[in-house]
Formats: C-alpha cells, structure tokens, sequence
C-alpha cells in the first residue's frame, strides 16, 4: 500500500551534542531534533533526532534522521519508527535511503514493514510516501 502527504517542520533546535573524540572534517557535523506535521494519508506529527554534516551557505552535505511518528497512514491509527538519509549538492537530492524500523509499529500499524521516500517541490512543499505492508 502508498500513503502519501505533504508535511511542515514545526519546530529545529539544534544542540549542543558533537562527536566525540573531536575529528576535524571539511563539513562541521551537528545534531538537532525537529518536530513534523504530516496531513494527507499520513495524518499526525513525528519527533526527529536530525544528525548532517552539512555547510549551510553552500548548501551541500549530508544527513540521517531517526523519526518516530504517531498518527495514522490511511486511516490506521498508530505509532512507528522510520529513518531516512539523502546527500544533496546544493539542488539535488542522491544517495537517498528510506525505511520503516521493523518490529516498530503500535496499535492498528503493529507489524508495519515497508519503505517510502521524500521529495521538495519547487515551491518547497514537503512531500512524503510511505510503501508499506501491515502483518
């Protein structure tokens, strides 16, 4: 089954947490936590450990973020895990990854396994699409 929807980022904070011991790299690597909303066959909102090595005024790097959603995909209601990782080079998107953690799932989304992807429209609408199976 495809659930699709577009989301927001409501809320970036990034933290103090860097890695340890100190290694120094052409790109500065930090984390931060995020919260999203979702509307559309994902209805619901995720809370995301955000880690990128990445140089905001060239805009190239890449992340790998850690999102732990509740809400509903296609009317289920429910809780899971996914993560996802993409590299970008200023206005692409490449080496992109996206799964659903296994054994991750709650109420009507328990057993849900599968894949998804993102996507930014021009305009910079959010996209996401959820490929997933539930048992």
């Amino acid at each position: 089954m495809r659930a699709t929807a577009i989301f927001t980022v409501k809320a970036f904070a990034p933290t103090e947490l860097k890695p340890e011991p100190a290694v120094s790299t052409g790109l500065p690597v930090g984390v931060a936590t995020m919260e999203k909303h979702f509307e559309g066959e994902v209805m619901g909102r995720s809370a995301t450990l955000f880690t990128a090595a990445f140089d905001q005024s060239a805009g190239v790097g890449t992340y790998v973020a850690m999102e732990s959603f509740e809400g509903s995909l296609q009317g289920r209601e429910g809780a899971f895990n996914f993560v996802h990782s993409a590299t970008t080079s200023g206005s692409d998107r490449t080496a992109e990854f996206f799964t659903i953690v296994p054994s991750s799932g709650t109420g009507e989304l328990a057993g849900i396994s599968g894949a998804g992807g993102m996507a930014v429209d021009a305009d910079g609408t959010h996209r996401i699409w959820f490929d997933y199976q539930l048992g």
